[in-house]
């Protein structure tokens, strides 16, 4: 293991994985709140115009100037989105898809006009599709670096009015934030999120690595500052797993095996997540269900005794299964374990029946008498 992690290809890629999923978990963790997930896909896709620009202008392929062309197209193609939902009756997700398609139909006929002029020069620029990591180099980790600092620079200096954005833009405006010069920065920085992923994971599937690390932080954290630290600690991992077994698997490409490693990120959150997750939910609703029926139950046979005006009063269990509609024995046995019920004969052509104990009796008047505070609370209020 020792030597494999001293192999040089393999330190570019964990390094170069390891900034594409702090970037994208910082950010995506916005665009999660902001339900703007197509951001993501649109902006990638957008991109790659820009790279092939980047080529034509330089006339090589300068890892510098491809990023700086695929900023450039994906950030022009945010601001046009925006004009178009703002000046037209057209919805956000509409004008996202319609700059998706426009940009990646651009891209792939400047890429195939480019390869067909030939020449050594333009070799691999169709990678930039679904990623290469393997042929990543640490002249190529510098701008990616740098592009990763000045997006989390934005994000410390933003951190107020990007939190109040995220929650309430409504009331943001109305505090005098500007919010329309903010969004495109954010806007921008999420370009700056999916240039830094492009070598590796490509244009195709770099909107998973903006979108799971934060879908996945959202399960587990309360707060905000939670849900960016912890959403960058999961791209981090992803890169950096997604990474090792690619170079363990013979023939694994990394940027699939990357995403693939956060999506199961994401989606274990969602299934196990204490505070969020369908599993613990699940499990709560069904305590709270089995709770309140038992709870119910109790002060059926409560409100019958008190009816009759003897705590002792014995009820048919038939009559109580009726009332409930559905089999109440289940029930009535854990209140009887409780020591709250007390299973009793009454005639002997009848069916079973229950009365309270002394201890039931005291819990059911207990909860009739919080109940009839809460509503006297309420209309109150």
């Amino acid at each position: 293991m020792t030597a494999l992690l001293g192999d040089y290809t393999l330190q570019n890629v964990m390094l170069g994985a390891a900034l594409i999923g702090v970037i994208s978990g910082v950010l995506g963790s916005f665009a999660v709140l902001r339900r703007e997930s197509l951001l993501g896909d649109t902006l990638s896709h957008a991109a790659l115009p820009g790279i092939c620009l980047g080529f034509i202008v330089t006339g090589m392929r300068d890892m510098g100037s491809l990023l700086a062309g695929a900023l450039f197209t994906a950030v022009v193609a945010a601001l046009l989105m925006v004009g178009l939902t703002r000046r037209t009756r057209l919805k956000t997700d509409a004008g996202l898809a319609i700059m998706l398609s426009l940009g990646f139909a651009l891209g792939v006929v400047l890429l195939t006009w480019i390869q067909n002029r030939g020449g050594a020069a333009q070799a691999g620029l169709d990678s930039f599709l679904f990623g290469q990591a393997a042929a990543t180099t640490r002249a190529d980790l510098l701008p990616m670096a740098l592009l990763t600092v000045v997006a989390l620079s934005g994000v410390v200096m933003l951190w107020k009015p990007l939190k109040l954005m995220s929650f309430d833009p409504e009331f943001a405006a109305v505090m005098g934030l500007p919010v329309r010069r903010i969004e495109r920065l954010l806007t921008a920085m999420i370009a700056l999120a999916v240039v830094v992923g492009l070598q590796m994971v490509g244009v195709v599937l770099m909107t998973a690595m903006i979108i799971a690390p934060g879908a996945a932080a959202r399960q587990w954290a309360g707060s905000l500052l939670g849900m960016v630290l912890l959403a960058a600690g999961f791209g981090a991992t992803a890169g950096i797993s997604g990474g090792l077994i690619s170079t363990l698997g013979p023939g694994l490409a990394t940027g699939p095996v990357v995403v693939l490693v956060a999506t199961a990120l994401a989606l274990v959150s969602l299934l196990i997540a204490p505070r969020r997750g369908l599993l613990p939910a699940w499990w709560r609703r069904r305590r709270r269900r089995s709770h309140t029926s038992t709870e119910q139950i109790l002060q059926t046979v409560y409100e019958l005794a008190r009816e009759h005006g003897d705590w002792r009063y014995r009820v048919e269990q038939g009559a109580i299964d009726a009332y409930h509609g559905m089999i109440t024995e289940p029930q009535l046995a854990t209140l009887a374990d409780r020591g709250l019920l007390i299973s009793t004969e009454h005639m002997p052509d009848e069916g079973p029946h229950w009365r309270l104990t002394e201890k039931g009796q005291g819990h059911a008047a207990e909860q009739a008498k919080r109940r009839n505070e809460r509503r006297r609370w309420r209309v109150r209020a």
